[in-house]
């Protein structure tokens, strides 16, 4: 039996080697799976939970698509679409904060982190984006979701609103339960300028990244740049442990060719870094060169993105309006 996969990336533009080998990578390979029936949504209704300029928006959400095509997810075999075009994910929304309770929401260690030391200026819609994310999984029959450790919390709570729907209204299994799918393999890539803190857009830096629009030149000299230490690389993974920015690229370099930490550990033991990232910007080069020209080359073809986004949004409407309409029904619409 396939899996049924749900899983959103909001639009935020820059999207970087994190955000490829945290969950892009991993989209791919569900989605050449024969069993699995995948859903990859563009959640552009997530991305105004903070302000956005409408123009860039506009943009990032072609990006976003551009970005999964090229990396490999064939939109044949897999619904690709804009949340914001399906209307049933904001009704959906609605009817689950009425189910949901402020204390599961109170207890969300991202809003914290997000919304900083002044709450009281936070959006509502910053507040409440986990039911809207739980509209989003449930709507489609979901039964796994990729998702990296900050997210796991807002699976549970998505659990937890389906289990309390299907008890409230006493519909058994209404709502499934989704299993969380977690990557085994290193999926956390951190900044090339800290190993302590997590790859990120917002970081000030652009030597903190790699972009997945960068070309060749930058790549390398972003590697050529990143912060490393002064010791030859170690010969075990506990050694690594206590030199986060040694784990990291060499974390990067056993994702990308698709082998154990171990295996990476080995064959660099005693080595030095200048060595080593050399090893590591050619394989950068090999496997993320194709992908950002793919990127450029569908960015001029906006009519074929609208296609993609038109073709995913008529195949999830139909998917999620009957689910609305059952959702109603039971609430008693």
């Amino acid at each position: 039996m396939g899996k049924k996969i749900f899983s959103g990336v909001q639009p935020t533009g820059n999207l970087h080697l994190g955000n490829y080998l945290g969950a892009i990578k991993n989209f791919v390979k569900l989605n050449n799976e024969d069993q699995n029936q995948c859903v990859f949504c563009v959640v552009d209704l997530h991305a105004i939970t903070v302000a956005q300029d409408p123009k860039k928006l506009k943009d990032n959400i072609y990006e976003t698509v551009a970005s999964f095509i090229a990396s490999g997810i064939d939109p044949e075999k897999s619904i690709i679409f804009n949340q914001s075009k399906v209307s049933a994910h904001s009704e959906t929304a609605w009817i689950l904060s009425c189910v949901a309770r402020m204390g599961w929401l109170n207890r969300m260690t991202q809003f914290k982190e997000k919304a900083g030391k002044d709450k009281e200026k936070a959006s509502i819609g910053l507040y409440s984006y986990p039911v809207l994310m739980a509209a989003d999984i449930l709507l489609y029959d979901t039964t796994h979701v990729p998702v990296g450790d900050d997210q796991k919390q807002h699976l549970e709570l998505c659990r937890d609103v389906a289990q309390k729907f299907n008890n409230d209204f006493n519909v058994d299994n209404f709502f499934k339960l989704p299993e969380p799918l977690i990557q085994k393999k290193f999926s956390r890539i951190m900044s090339l300028r800290d190993g302590t803190n997590k790859m990120s857009k917002s970081e000030l830096s652009d030597l903190s990244r790699i972009n997945l629009t960068d070309d060749k030149d930058q790549m390398i000299n972003k590697i050529k740049k990143a912060k490393t230490d002064t010791l030859p690389l170690p010969p075990t993974s506990a050694d690594l442990e206590k030199r986060p920015e040694a784990k990291n690229l060499m974390g990067i370099y056993s994702t990308l060719m698709d082998v154990d930490l171990d295996n990476t550990i080995n064959k660099f033991s005693g080595k030095n870094f200048s060595e080593f990232k050399e090893n590591l910007s050619q394989v950068l080069v090999d496997k993320i060169i194709p992908i950002s020209s793919e990127i450029k080359k569908l960015l001029k073809d906006k009519n074929y993105l609208n296609q993609i986004l038109d073709n995913g949004h008529q195949k999830a409407d139909s998917i999620a309006s009957k689910k609305l309409k059952k959702i109603q029904e039971i609430v008693g619409f």
